[in-house]
Formats: C-alpha cells, structure tokens, sequence
C-alpha cells in the first residue's frame, strides 16, 4: 500500500497519544495530550473514563488530519492494561471512575485470598500472583461497591474491559466488545494454557461471564470504527497490551530476547517461546501476542514506579520544574552522597511483590542536597531493574537490554543502568516503540508489512551504553540497595 499509514492509538497511563505510522516505519504525524490522575485516598488511583475517551479521540482527530489525503490502512490499540472501566451497555456512560493499575485498595482481599491458599492455583491458571495490580480484584470491588452494579452485571445490562476494550466500544459505537489475548492474560480470570475465561477463577472472584468481553488474536480485524466518531470507516487491526506492544515494537520476536520499557512504571519483558513457561520465582508469565495460530510468551517482571518516581520531584518535592531537569540536577553531583530511594510509593512490584511497602529515603545527612535525591532517584528506577534481570536469571552472550519509553531518552539514567546492570544497553532511535508495535501488529493484519522479519528490519539503533563500573562498586552499591528495601518492606502492617 504505497503512501498508506497506521494509526496507533497508545492509551498511557498519564497521557495518550495517536502516532501514524509509514510504511518505513517512520512516524508521520504525531499528537499527545494529558489527562487527569485522581488520588481519592491514600493508596487509590483513578481515571475518569469519558476524559480518557475524549483525550484519545482528540488526538486521533488531529493526527488523522495531518495525515492528509494518505490512505489510512488500520488502527492499532495499545494500552495500559490492568486499568478496569465498567458502564451500561445502552447507554455507554461508565458507572464509576476507572480503578488504574497502581491502585492498592483491594490489597487485604488479595492477602486473604492468599491466607485461603488460593495463591497456587492462580498462579499455575494465569501465571499472576495474587496482587491488587490485576483486574480481577478491581472488577470485583466496582461490583460490589456500586450500588445495584453485580445485579445489573448478572442481568447482562453492563460490559467491563481493560482500556483497549472501553476504546474498541467507543470507536465502533458499541458495536464490538473485545479484548485481545495479551490483554486478558493481564486480568487473572484467563487461563494462560486455553486463552479463554476461566471458570472456576470468575466463581473465585464473583465475576459474571456475562460482563467479560470477547478473546481475540492480537493481530487481526475486529471491527471497523463508526462514521459517526471519524466521518470514516477504518479497520480496528491490531490490539495489545502496552509493555507486550513494546517488546513486538523492539523487534524482539524470538525467545530470550529482552526490553525495558521506562514510562510511568519499568516493565521488563522477556520472549519465552511458543508455549507456556514455567513458573519463574517471583516474575510473570503471560502472553505476548497471538498472530493466527501460534501464541508467544513472555516472562515478565513489573516495577510501579519508574518515570513516576521522577514526577514526584516535580510536583510532590518541587525540586524540579520539569521531568526532564533531573538529568541536569542529577549530574552536577559525582554521586548519591551514600542517599539511597527505594520508590515503593504504591507498593513494590517484582520480585519482591509487597503492597504494604513504601517509598523510603535513607542515607541522609545534613550534607544532602536536592542533586543527591535526584541522582538516588534515577538509581533507584536502575537498581528495580537490575532486580528484575537477575531474577530472570543470567543474560545469554548475545542478549542485550533493549530499552525504550520517555525515560530512556536521558543518557544519565541509561549510562548509571548498563553500571549497575553490568550489561550493554541498546537504545533504538524512535522510542516510542509501544506505538510502533501496536501499529505493527494492525499493519501485518492488513497487508502492510507482510512478515514479522520485515518489521524487526524496520528498527535503527540510537546508541549503545556499555558498563564502566567496576565490579567491587556494583557489589557495594547492590548490598546498599538490598538494606534500603528491607527497611521500605511491610511499612503499613508495621507502624
């Protein structure tokens, strides 16, 4: 399709943008807005749906404008994943704000579940464990905490999704209900081995089937949005998760090959074959995409406060003005003057998977500055990393990270990664790769690329960050990271 682009609708967590994709895959047109987070207690985060709808749809409006007369071949859909919406089927209105990924409310039913000894067995289903992070316990509350809301779920009167799903209903006007596989693997109510609703996990969490959306390929016509959103209609092509759309982006299709997504939280991925891995301590196994037939896994390690960490000194410190000062700050001091920052604001993800943990600054002095906060805070996001890596276990001669997100555009925190990881860093040129990939997987669907090969040729390099630490310093520094999270763990059960 000479001239045709993409669209990528890439759904974030604090933003979200439209990216249209040529067939080289260069962006053409780009267009990004913010929207709203809501803090109604401590611990709780949520998203006011219709302005995700609208903030989206603004951007998709414009980008499609700038694209001119091109032809638009499909949308593709990324997403934040674990962020559930639920609203009236005749109507569309959602019946409560979006519960957003980093929420904890529902961390006690998740512990009492655990104490029940379901832990196991949900884990063996999903390749999750059981924490308030996935849908399902999100799902469960809006249900219970709504009024009237389980009853008009039994009765068929509402639809529930993860945020592809709510964008698929609102750009077909409702006329599909759909998740991908990589979406639902997220939700703990899939089986990870049939790729279908589990039975016995909706009995566990009060879920009626009847609320779920449908289970489609990652890479595949679903629908086509209504003239009456975009005066035109376009095939719904390609739907992923955020982090699986990364790692398809990154061109990391085959198994072993690793990326590090550096956006509000890091999300490492690793492929892991055609079939289902086994259960790895402390990490994730979960889908990556389904193309046709054939399935992809991957491992996963989760860390909930990557580039957030950073936003915190803006506006929760007020050290900074913008995101991006910290880089500067951060490199007018040789180090962190012994200050270490465990940023566990909303709980620590893997390995160490502990809801009740909490940011923790140690090390202090009164020879502190604002610079060694700001240099612990970029170590901080690094050393989550290096915690995930290792509980991967040890990189192969040929892998190399492969990063991407907003985050790794600062060569400061890339270079104090590959130090701390002790392992070569490649950074490709266009990072937003979530974009790409999402726009990728609807391209394949619709015959602008014909091959997954074709696709990883696509990507160029930007640089590569190899380590200069030396191996003495990392032991010290990785000793002082494992003291700072003993004293962040189990902070609200203690006090």
């Amino acid at each position: 399709m000479p001239d045709a682009v993409v669209l990528a609708l890439d759904e974030g967590t604090s933003s979200c943008r439209t990216v249209a994709v040529g067939e080289d895959g260069g962006i053409v047109a780009s267009h990004q807005r913010e929207f709203t987070q809501h803090f109604p207690r401590p611990g709780w985060v949520e998203h006011d749906p219709e302005e995700l709808w609208q903030a989206q749809l603004a951007t998709l409006r414009t980008t499609l404008a700038d694209c001119g007369g091109r032809e638009v071949a499909g949308i593709g859909i990324t997403n934040q994943r674990e962020t559930v919406v639920v609203w009236e089927r005749a109507s569309g209105r959602p019946i409560s704000n979006a519960i957003v990924w980093q929420d904890r409310r529902t961390a006690e039913s998740m512990a009492t579940m655990e104490r029940d000894g379901l832990g196991e067995e949900v884990a063996a289903r999903t390749g999750l464990r059981l924490d308030p992070y996935f849908s399902a316990s999100k799902l469960a509350w809006i249900l219970d905490q709504v009024p009237g809301a389980r009853g008009r779920a039994q009765r068929g009167e509402l639809a529930a999704g993860t945020i592809d799903t709510w964008l698929a209903w609102n750009l077909t006007a409702g006329r599909v209900h759909a998740t991908d596989v990589s979406n639902a693997s997220r939700t703990m109510l899939m089986d990870l081995a049939t790729q279908e609703w589990d039975p016995w996990l909706l009995e566990r969490f009060r879920i009626p089937r009847e609320i779920l959306p449908a289970i489609v390929n990652s890479s595949g016509v679903v629908g086509e949005t209504d003239r009456g959103v975009l005066g035109r209609s376009i095939p719904i092509a390609g739907i992923g998760g955020d982090q699986q759309c990364a790692l398809f982006g990154q061109g990391c299709h085959g198994e072993g090959m690793l990326k590090t997504t550096y956006g509000t939280g890091c999300f490492l991925l690793r492929h892991a074959g055609t079939a289902p891995p086994p259960p790895a301590g402390g990490l994730l196994r979960t889908v990556a995409w389904r193309i046709g037939s054939t399935t992809s896994f991957a491992v996963e390690g989760s860390v909930f406060m990557g580039g957030a960490a950073i936003q915190w000194l803006r506006d929760g410190l007020g050290i900074i003005e913008k995101a991006s000062d910290v880089n500067a700050l951060a490199a007018s001091v040789a180090d962190s003057g012994g200050v270490v920052f465990v940023p566990a604001m909303t709980g620590l993800g893997a390995p160490h998977w502990d809801p009740n943990a909490r940011g923790t600054l140690v090390g202090l002095t009164r020879g502190t500055t604002a610079a060694h906060i700001a240099r612990a805070t970029l170590e901080g996001i690094a050393m989550q990393v290096v915690d995930v890596v290792e509980a991967m276990g040890p990189l192969s001669k040929e892998t190399v990270m492969r990063v991407d997100g907003g985050a790794c555009a600062s060569d400061l925190l890339m270079q104090i990664q590959a130090d701390l990881l002790g392992e070569r860093i490649e950074r490709p040129k266009l990072l937003e790769t979530t974009a790409l990939g999402a726009a990728y997987l609807a391209g394949l669907a619709v015959g602008v690329w014909r091959s997954q090969e074709e696709v990883a040729a696509l990507r160029k390099v930007d640089r590569r960050f190899e380590p200069t630490m030396d191996v003495a310093a990392r032991q010290r520094a990785r000793e002082r990271w494992a003291r700072a999270i003993d004293r962040a763990r189990e902070w609200e059960s203690t006090r």
